[in-house]
C-alpha cells in the first residue's frame, strides 16, 4: 500500500538559512537555541518541565543530524554518534517570504517567487482607504489597534474597549497578513467571519497573503483567551500544487488543522478541523486509518508557532516539542508496508529572538516508513523537494519545481 503522510511542525526551524541576513535573522536557530536554553536551565518552568531538551524519538530518526547539517552544530544534549533510523536532510526555502503560506506552498511543490504586500511599521499601519472601506461596508463604528502587534498582547490591550465600543481589533505583523480579533459573544463569530471575507476582497489589490479571524472569549484582560475558531482567508497558490495534482488523479487529500485554509481549500477532499496539537494528533490518527491506497494525509501542528514561538516562550516551546515526541510513536505505529511519512517545518520562530515574528531558517526533513532508505538525503535546495518526493512515492507525474529525495 502506497500512502503518504506529511506532518508540518509549525515553525520548528533548525537555523542556517543561506539568505538569513537578508531577513535580519543571522544566527536564528529555533531548535538549537531552545536546546541550549534547556541545557543552561532557561527551559525550566515549575510544573511544566525541567532539564535538558529530551526528544529521543525524533533524535533517533535523525533530527540532530539534520540540525547539524543546517547550522554546523548538534543541538545541546543530542548524540552526534547516533545512527539515524530514517532518512534525514535539511532544506532551504527559496520563496521570497518566511510566512506560513509561502512555506507550505513550497513544501507542496510551488515556491513563491513574487513579493507579498506588507504593511509599514508606522501607526496607523493600514492605508486609510482600507480601514474606511472596512468601516463603511461592514457598518462598523471604527477599528482599534491599527498597528503591528502580538495577538495575545493586542487583545489584552484593546479587549475591553472592543467589547464596550463594538470596534474590532485590527492588526498585522511582518508577514503579509491582516488579523482581526473580535469577541465571539459580544461581536459575534459569524459577523467576524463576514468581516474577514469582506476584508479579503479589499486587500486583494494590495497582494496580501492572508486575512485571519482571531475570535476570543472572556470578560477581563486576565481572562481573555483566543478560541479554536480561527479561520484563515488565503489567496490561492499561483499554480497547481501537489494537492491539486493528486486530486486531479482521483486521490483523497486529508487536510488536518489549518491546511485547508492555507491552500484556500484548493486540492482538498477531506477537511479535519481540530484545536491544539493533541486534538490534531487524534484527528490525524483517524485520518491515517481512513486513508486508502494513493492518498495523502497533511497535518499542520500549529501549537509550536502559535502558542510558544510568537510569545517567545522557551519552556513552553520545549515542553510542546517533548510532548509531540512522546506521541510520535502513535503515528509511526500506523505505518503499513509501502507507506511514507515525512516530518518537516515551514519556517522558524526562534523564541530567543528579538521581536515576535517568524525567523528565516532551514527546516528538518525526516523521511521514514517501512523499507524507506535511511541516512543523509540532503542538503535540499528547496522545500519543493518534499512535495516531489511524495509525488514520486504516490506515482503521479513530477511537477516543475524540486526533485525527489528517494
Amino acid at each position: 500500500m502506497a500512502r503518504a503522510f506529511l506532518f508540518v511542525l509549525d515553525s520548528v526551524g533548525i537555523g542556517g538559512a543561506p539568505d538569513e541576513a537578508a531577513f535580519g535573522d543571522t544566527g536564528a536557530n529555533t531548535l538549537g537555541h531552545i536546546a541550549q536554553a534547556c541545557a543552561d536551565g532557561g527551559g525550566d518552568r515549575e510544573g511544566l518541565r525541567r532539564g535538558p531538551l529530551n526528544l529521543p524519538n525524533m533524535e533517533r530518526l535523525g533530527l540532530g543530524h539534520a540540525a547539524h547539517a543546517a547550522s554546523g552544530t548538534f543541538p545541546a544534549g543530542m548524540d552526534a554518534t547516533l545512527t539515524a533510523q530514517a532518512g534525514w536532510a535539511c532544506a532551504a526555502e527559496v520563496s521570497s517570504g518566511k510566512d506560513t503560506p509561502s512555506g507550505h506552498w513550497e513544501i507542496a511543490g510551488v515556491p513563491v517567487r513574487f513579493q507579498w504586500g506588507v504593511f509599514p511599521t508606522t501607526i496607523p499601519t493600514f492605508p486609510a482607504e482600507l480601514t474606511t472601506a472596512m468601516i463603511e461596508q461592514a457598518d462598523l463604528p471604527g477599528v482599534l489597534a491599527n498597528k503591528h502587534a502580538s495577538g495575545t498582547e493586542v487583545i489584552a490591550e484593546y479587549g475591553i474597549e472592543h467589547i464596550t465600543s463594538g470596534k474590532p481589533i485590527v492588526y498585522t505583523s511582518s508577514d503579509s497578513v491582516v488579523q482581526i480579533a473580535a469577541h465571539e459573544e459580544f461581536f459575534g463569530l459569524n459577523r467576524l467571519y463576514e468581516l474577514c471575507a469582506l476584508t479579503r476582497k479589499l486587500v486583494d489589490p494590495l497582494n496580501i497573503g492572508r486575512v485571519i479571524a482571531r475570535p476570543f472569549i472572556g470578560k477581563t484582560a486576565d481572562t481573555f483567551e483566543r478560541t479554536g475558531n480561527r479561520r484563515d482567508y488565503s489567496v490561492p497558490p499561483p499554480e497547481p500544487t501537489l494537492l491539486d495534482r493528486l486530486e486531479d488523479d482521483g486521490r483523497s487529500i486529508f487536510a488536518v488543522g489549518k491546511i485547508a485554509d492555507i491552500f484556500a481549500h484548493q486540492g482538498i477532499t477531506d477537511i479535519r478541523k481540530a484545536n491544539g496539537n493533541d486534538a490534531m494528533f487524534d484527528a490525524t490518527l483517524q485520518a491515517m486509518d481512513d486513508a486508502a491506497e494513493g492518498d495523502l494525509v497533511f497535518t499542520n501542528f500549529v501549537d509550536f508557532d502559535q502558542l510558544y514561538g510568537h510569545r517567545r516562550d522557551v519552556p513552553g516551546y520545549a515542553a510542546c516539542l517533548e510532548h509531540f515526541d512522546r506521541r510520535l510513536p502513535e503515528l509511526m505505529a500506523k505505518l503499513q508496508p509501502g507507506d511514507l511519512m515525512i516530518l518537516t517545518a515551514d519556517h522558524g520562530n526562534d523564541p530567543t529572538w528579538k521581536g515576535t515574528d517568524h525567523t528565516r531558517e532551514q527546516v528538518p526533513v525526516i523521511v521514514t516508513g517501512p523499507g524507506i532508505a535511511t541516512g543523509n538525503l540532503g542538503p535540499r535546495p528547496t522545500f519543493a523537494d518534499i512535495g516531489e518526493t511524495i509525488a514520486a512515492h504516490l506515482g503521479i507525474d513530477p511537477g516543475p519545481h524540486g526533485s525527489t529525495m528517494l
